[in-house]
């Protein structure tokens, strides 16, 4: 658990920016395997310049990072913790709504 302000105010700032909606689904659709840009562009249906944009960003960040393949470059989840979590994330989203449950 973080203890420190500056803990907190990282966290604050990675929650910021998965809470863009864009790049949560940038994130998304690298999670199973390395894309290059173009296709993930083309999967969600966005330009090729706004998907660099927002990966710039969540590199910076450590949610993602990039290998080059040839003249392309492939963009993945940066590791199993982000992965993790956002799968956690969902799966708490398809959980029933336990109001009232005690745990």
């Amino acid at each position: 658990m973080p203890t420190h302000d500056v803990d907190v105010a990282e966290l604050a700032d990675l929650f910021r920016l998965l809470g863009d909606p864009t790049r949560l689904r940038v994130v998304m659709s690298c999670l199973e395997e390395p894309v290059p840009v173009t296709a993930m562009a083309e999967r969600l249906g966005l330009s090729s310049s706004l998907v660099s944009h927002h990966l710039r960003l969540l590199k910076a960040a450590r949610i993602v990072r990039a290998e080059r393949q040839g003249k392309q470059v492939f963009y993945m989840a940066a590791d199993q913790h982000i992965r993790g979590m956002i799968s956690d994330l969902l799966e708490h989203l398809a959980e029933p709504d336990g109001e009232g449950e005690l745990a």
